[in-house]
């Protein structure tokens, strides 16, 4: 079961009006509760291997920027060493992913952007709630790892800060 599923089916849960549904197979266990004041709760407890590794999608627009140029494998491992220095700003919650508060809006931060901890970075979407996500490091944003509203997962990786 993948991400998309899950969202997918914690939205139904949320507009059917049911309290609590639980889904069980052989690798995952999924519990929904909503509450009647309207504020949902949901507990996510997954057991399989960490073979799906969250930085897969991640990895892969990388990968297809290297066949572009032939000197772009020694550059990219240069960039991966510099990498090392920064500080990875990851995500606190399944959601989706945007850079703006409003489609109307400039976006949060931009690469090369001063942040301060308590800089809001960006905002994460679950379960119709929209979540602040504050920097927690001082710094600039060297770059930013996820496309605006696409759906990212559990600690994975947001933006690059330089604390410097």
């Amino acid at each position: 079961m993948d991400i998309k599923e899950i969202q997918s089916l914690i939205k139904f849960v949320a507009k059917s009006g049911a309290s609590e549904v639980k889904l069980e197979t052989d690798d995952i266990k999924i519990t929904i509760r909503t509450g009647s004041s309207g504020s949902g709760e949901t507990t996510f407890v997954q057991s399989i291997p960490m073979a799906q590794a969250p930085v897969t999608p991640a990895a892969a627009p990388v990968q297809q920027e290297a066949p572009a140029a032939p000197a772009a494998p020694a550059k990219e491992a240069d960039n991966k060493e510099d990498d090392s220095k920064y500080i990875t700003i990851k995500s606190p919650i399944i959601g989706t992913f945007y850079r703006k508060p409003s489609p109307d809006k400039p976006a949060f931060v931009e690469v090369g952007d001063k942040i301060a901890a308590g800089d809001v970075l960006c905002v994460i979407e679950a379960m119709k709630l929209f979540n602040d996500i504050e920097s927690e490091v001082s710094g600039t944003i060297v770059k930013v790892l996820v496309d605006d509203s696409s759906p990212v997962e559990f600690d994975q990786p947001l933006f690059l800060v330089d604390p410097s």
